[in-house]
């Protein structure tokens, strides 16, 4: 005789765990995703104002929307002292770059490829710009210079930014360096290439996007470098230090056409330099 068995129920899933749990889900899946939309609009909100009040038909203060107009892009340096500030700093970052770049590459190298009994302390000092605070360092700069029977000016500013910036340009081409595979320059000089001929051939077109990053960085700081140059400007005025004493009354909206435009650039430049580098890998 056989028994019946009656069949065990199951419990329904309540509609309401089976949507927390998608919830979670896609939650988890697309975390990342939300993440960096609020990463990037917390930093291109301030880029996104900039370039809409840069069409703000406004008079001596940008505070305020009052209308849409062309005029400040087709005049840019409508503004008083505008164009003339931006000139020094455009003047002071290229002579800061090079000589940094110069230098620091010089640095980098003798870092990288040699061995001497300083080479410890100089690792240390060459960091000491990059770690000190911006309020400490151009004070200590201007007590320096006033000390040293220098009056506070344009080539200041540029002794300044090449000390600071000569830090950065030894980091990024030293990095260079270190990612430098060594038999490529062994097998140069099995060919019997000269070092010299080995430097110039294969060692330099190696190294050249790292300096050429380690350049543009110097230049990006020396431009925005506001602290420094507040302390050891004298009464040269950069954009930095115009953007600055304008805030007190109202930046004027050709700054902001200003800003804008280096923006743009630097974004071209960036994404030129990618297409270029990923056709040479394709």
């Amino acid at each position: 005789m056989t028994t019946a068995t009656a069949p065990t129920a199951t419990a329904p899933t309540t509609g309401g765990r089976s949507t927390g749990q998608k919830a979670k889900r896609w939650l988890s899946t697309n975390a990342i995703r939300i993440y960096a939309v609020f990463g990037f609009a917390y930093l291109f909100v301030p880029v996104a104002y900039t370039f809409v009040y840069s069409f703000n038909d406004s008079g001596k203060s940008n505070l305020n929307w009052r209308g849409f107009t062309w005029e400040k892009w087709s005049n840019p340096c409508g503004a008083p002292d505008v164009c003339p500030a931006l000139a020094n700093s455009i003047k002071i970052g290229l002579i800061a770059t090079v000589v940094a770049t110069v230098m620091g590459t010089m640095i980098a190298f003798a870092l990288a490829r040699h061995r001497f009994r300083t080479r410890t302390a100089t690792n240390l000092v060459i960091f000491l710009p990059m770690a000190t605070p911006e309020v400490v360092l151009g004070a200590s700069l201007l007590a320096l210079f006033l000390n040293a029977g220098l009056n506070p000016g344009f080539w200041t500013i540029v002794i300044a930014h090449v000390m600071f910036c000569i830090s950065f340009v030894v980091v990024t081409v030293k990095a260079r360096l270190a990612g430098l595979d060594p038999s490529l320059e062994q097998a140069a000089m099995d060919l019997y290439a000269n070092e010299f001929q080995t430097f110039r051939r294969i060692t330099l077109p190696l190294v050249a996007p790292g300096i050429l990053a380690a350049a543009l960085l110097a230049f990006s700081l020396s431009f925005d470098d506001f602290i420094i140059t507040n302390f050891n400007s004298g009464d040269v005025n950069t954009f930095p230090k115009f953007i600055w004493v304008s805030s007190l009354r109202g930046i004027p909206a050709q700054a902001n056409v200003i800003a804008s435009a280096m923006f743009f650039l630097a974004l071209f430049a960036v994404l030129f330099s990618q297409l270029v580098a990923g056709r040479r890998k394709a």
